[in-house]
């Protein structure tokens, strides 16, 4: 499915303001000093290669050949390619594959794909080193219903039947958190919320679609303004944390 994510999930404008947004947050919710870093589940790359970009020596750790091959294609004359080692691995392997500890790690929109996403964070726990940072991203599940309210979905609100299935080619995840999941799994997993945000609090929910460049730069200023402002950050589409290990 590497051509569909890419179609679908970056080169759209929600996946374009995605990427912009973790751009401007990233830095302000991480200290990013050049130290090693883990992308588990990094699929097309992206992540990966803003932070070689930046200087960090990248690991992008993902099980799917497919997406790896489009990573390494999509990067290969960069002038940081040699900052990112490919590492076809699932994240349960990652304590014996690449077992760290590290300083800094990255798991953007992985946990909502897995069957046991608690026990997911506790393995990236155990790789962070004392006083390491994860960045995590995890698609919201009260955004999701909030969404399906707005669709006509009512009924399947109200049941809380939200879940993806995991089959076709559908992209909705098989277990979308709530930010008391994530409050809970990161305590079970030894590690301490230290910065949130919302991404995609406003766009998601829109009637109408962009009109032109005035709108969308409004949108945006809008989007900035309220990813870290309670209650907005809530709803966003992906819940953003910053977990550091004590």
């Amino acid at each position: 499915m590497a051509d569909k994510f890419a179609r679908s999930l970056y080169s759209a404008p929600r996946g374009a303001l995605r990427l912009a947004l973790l751009e401007t947050l990233m830095p302000e919710m991480l200290p990013l000093d050049g130290q090693p870093a883990l992308d588990v589940g990094g699929g097309l790359g992206q992540q990966a290669a803003w932070l070689a970009r930046r200087g960090h020596a990248v690991t992008l750790a993902e099980p799917s050949a497919d997406m790896l091959a489009y990573a390494r294609r999509a990067f290969a004359d960069a002038p940081f390619a040699e900052r990112i080692d490919y590492l076809q691995a699932p994240l349960q392997a990652l304590e014996a594959r690449a077992p760290g500890p590290w300083p800094l790690m990255v798991c953007h929109a992985v946990l909502e794909w897995l069957g046991n996403p608690g026990a997911a964070l506790a393995v990236l726990g155990r790789l962070l080193a004392p006083g390491g940072r994860l960045s995590l991203m995890v698609f919201n599940r009260d955004a999701l219903r909030f969404a399906n309210v707005i669709k006509g979905n009512r009924q399947k609100a109200l049941d809380d039947r939200l879940e993806g299935w995991g089959r076709g080619k559908r992209l909705t995840p098989v277990s979308p958190l709530t930010h008391a999941d994530v409050e809970r799994f990161a305590a079970a997993a030894g590690l301490e919320i230290e910065a949130t945000a919302g991404i995609r609090i406003f766009q998601d929910y829109l009637r109408d679609p962009v009109a032109d460049d005035a709108d969308r730069a409004t949108l945006w200023a809008l989007e900035r303004a309220y990813c870290r402002v309670e209650p907005h950050w809530r709803l966003g589409r992906y819940l953003l944390y910053t977990l550091r290990k004590p």
